[in-house]
């Protein structure tokens, strides 16, 4: 049985059904718009179908786009029933017709550039607009971004319906809030807001609601482009929101209090509050025993590490610091550098300004062509390197375990944020060496601490608030252990009680 609008509720008590047709007052669905004042907003517009009909003896202007509406399904929706409607008001045929009763045209545009269909009864002061959008999208598949062996393979598509419904899917509760906006001033981009009530922070969720109802701009083509304007710190190198396109990965964070915020047209979903350790994990963690789990994570941590260290006490250690090196290993060192004419942080920036291009290159390229440059390119212009005596071939290996380990960490915009660090290191080391590596260090661990994400320290759980956060930290132990939400996502005061129990 089809429910009807809540319009129809509203005016229910003024509608006369009658063979000859309803007369209803301008008062009740009064408008000054036209179908002249449409057909010039949108002169131009090559997909819009504009056309009069006579149905059962009622003009009709109809307009539409060609490009988002499905004319067959439009006919059997729309003209078909309004065919057999026999005299009867249309909104007794269209139950899921809104009728337009302001006079403002800029909204019936909006709705009619995102499918609608909108019909004129030109013999009454009648305007409907019916939702007939239908367009070919992609269909769901495996995530190539965050690819795993164990557990669902489905990912986010670029329609905001199809990423809800896959979230509903997993979480049939009336407690998943869904909080709908439209921004963006040429695009109009539709933005929603997600999370579990009773079990998200509050003021999380409202703090979220603000910044989006202040964000000002032009359109959003995707989600990485509104997150930085609704991050916290716009100007730090590191992402301080997490960003997923595994629905598996948005639910476990949706039970865990996080705050999800998905964009139409966009496969990707942005979670928040974050921490700086969750940029390391994997959803497959939760899918691998606890050791396998907690040894790929404390990898990829200090990969962190040693990525921009690496190279770094390269520069350091040959420029200022060589008696820290054995013997044996300084004499091969002087040898592999015998021939290069730089010195060693020119030499270091050099190769890894080359990796740099090859990475863009590969990505730029189509994937069967990308993945052969990358690894051709690498191996032929290392090899020629070393032999013209532009760098030494120790510094090769470092510096290709150097980028390997820069893309260890899951998320991409971590990846990038500690390509950026890297070079940073470098070139303190040229400078001042150890004492500039040192100093560099400590000044990232300050940036870090001092970060927040929707409020919530950056370094949780490193610096934990409870020490049942530690559970699900660095190592994460055995899941029956794990009976804690995190407090990352919580207030100060609010009492944490164990993932299903109310």
């Amino acid at each position: 049985m089809v429910k009807p609008t809540d319009w129809w509720r509203k005016h229910a008590d003024k509608v006369l059904s009658s063979h000859d047709g309803d007369r209803l007052s301008q008062s009740d669905y009064g408008s000054r718009i036209t179908p002249a004042m449409i057909k010039e907003r949108l002169e131009q517009v090559d997909d819009l179908s504009s056309f009069s009909l006579t149905i059962n003896g009622e003009p009709i202007h109809a307009f539409f786009l060609d490009t988002m509406v499905d004319t067959a399904e439009l006919y059997e929706t729309i003209f078909l029933p309004l065919q057999r409607a026999d005299g009867r008001n249309p909104l007794d045929v269209l139950p899921f017709a809104q009728p337009h009763e302001s006079d403002d045209v800029s909204a019936l545009l909006n709705n009619l550039l995102r499918g609608h269909t909108v019909l004129f009864f030109l013999d009454r002061p009648l305007i409907l607009q019916v939702n007939t959008f239908h367009v070919e999208h992609r269909s769901i598949s495996k995530s190539e971004n965050e690819s795993t062996v164990l557990g669902p393979q489905d990912s986010f598509v670029e329609m905001l319906e199809i990423n809800i419904s896959l979230l509903r899917r997993r979480i049939a509760s009336p407690k998943l809030k869904v909080v709908a906006y439209t921004k963006g001033t040429e695009t109009h981009n539709r933005i929603a807001v997600i999370y579990m009530e009773d079990i998200a922070n509050a003021e999380n969720v409202e703090r979220v609601k603000r910044r989006i109802d202040n964000v000002e701009y032009q359109g959003f083509v995707g989600m990485p482009v509104l997150k930085q304007m609704l991050e916290d710190k716009p100007y730090s190198p590191f992402p301080q929101f997490g960003l997923s396109n595994r629905p598996d990965n948005a639910t476990a964070a949706l039970l865990d209090g996080r705050i999800l915020i998905l964009l139409n047209g966009s496969p990707d979903a942005a979670i928040c509050p974050t921490s700086f350790l969750e940029m390391f994990s994997s959803p497959e963690d939760f899918y691998n025993r606890w050791s396998t789990a907690s040894l790929l994570r404390i990898i990829r941590f200090f990969g962190l590490f040693i990525t921009i260290l690496l190279t770094s006490s390269y520069v350091s250690v040959l420029t200022y610091h060589p008696e820290m090196l054995p013997p044996a290993l300084l004499t091969i060192l002087s040898e592999s550098r015998s021939r290069v004419p730089f010195p060693p942080v020119v030499e270091v920036m050099i190769i890894e300004l080359i990796i740099e291009i090859l990475r863009e290159a590969g990505i730029r390229m189509p994937t069967k062509i990308g993945q052969t440059i990358g690894i051709v390119g690498g191996i032929v212009i290392g090899t020629a390197s070393v032999q013209a005596g532009l760098a030494s071939n120790i510094l090769i290996v470092l510096v290709s375990v150097s980028a390997l380990l820069s893309f260890v960490p899951p998320n991409f915009l971590m990846s990038n944020a500690i390509r950026l660090v890297r070079y940073a290191f470098i070139l303190i080391a040229g400078v001042l060496g150890m004492y500039g590596q040192m100093l560099m260090l400590a000044f990232l661990f300050a940036h870090l601490l001092e970060l927040t994400s929707l409020g919530t320290p950056y370094m949780t759980a490193g610096v934990p608030r409870k020490w049942t956060d530690l559970m699900n930290g660095l190592i994460r132990m055995p899941m029956k252990y794990i009976v804690y939400r995190s407090r990352l996502s919580r207030s100060k005061r609010e009492k944490v009680r164990p993932i299903g129990e109310e």
